[in-house]
């Protein structure tokens, strides 16, 4: 009973999840699903990146978390708007609540639409939202061994991004280790190792970025 009651909830996030990805591909708008450990950077990372394409692309986010609206709230203050998605204790968005949202949206003035996911590398990466992709973001005081330990979400990501670099002379990261997991894992990934702090290696995903923008379709990967 439990096992049906378990496929039928997938089921019905799947289903969730194709009708918005529909709806964002008949838009032409390229949604992005970004997945890390908490603490990892992503708002950084989108406040760095709206900083640079604002006045290119028509953004919007939606930040998920536990609780609170900080993220929205630093968002917002770079002027695209920001809907707070709070999940009350799930560890994860779901495609639902993600399509509800949607529905308070004009879409027709977005361009790209960038979801920030709840803190946590595990459920996020087993429930599809709709996304073109996922974007997998590790931090350097992290840790190398996380690629091998949490292997779905490096395994369906169409990139990585690898932040915080300018903290690698403190800490004990071996980059090596972590190119040769994900080769095993996801031989064709691109990588960009930026540090959100300094600037750095930021331009080489803000290309990567304005070529899947100006490209809506790419596919996301097939779940394993």
């Amino acid at each position: 009973m439990e096992l049906k009651i378990v496929r039928r909830l997938m089921k019905a996030n799947d289903d969730w999840a194709q009708r918005i990805r529909q709806k964002l591909a008949e838009k032409n708008i390229l949604c992005l699903n970004l997945i890390s450990s908490p603490g990892s950077g992503k708002t950084s990372l989108l406040e760095q990146t709206i900083d640079r394409l604002r006045e290119q692309y028509r953004i919007l986010v939606l930040e998920g978390d536990i609780a609170t609206t900080r993220d929205a709230d630093r968002i917002q203050q770079h002027h695209v708007p920001a809907i707070q998605l709070l999940t009350e204790g799930s560890c994860h968005l779901d495609a639902n609540l993600v399509h509800h949202a949607l529905e308070e949206i004009n879409l027709n003035s977005v361009d790209i639409l960038f979801i920030e996911n709840v803190g946590n590398l595990i459920c996020p990466a087993e429930f599809d939202i709709g996304e073109t992709a996922k974007v997998a973001v590790l931090s350097v005081p992290e840790g190398d061994d996380k690629v091998l330990k949490y292997p779905k979400l490096f395994r369906d990501a169409s990139c990585v991004v690898l932040n915080k670099i300018d903290l690698l002379p403190y800490v004990n990261f071996h980059k090596e280790q972590v190119y040769a997991d994900l080769h095993k894992l996801n031989p064709q990934i691109p990588v960009f190792e930026i540090s959100c702090k300094t600037g750095q290696g930021i331009d080489s995903w803000i290309t990567w970025l304005d070529k899947q923008i100006k490209n809506p379709q790419l596919a996301p990967r097939p779940k394993l």
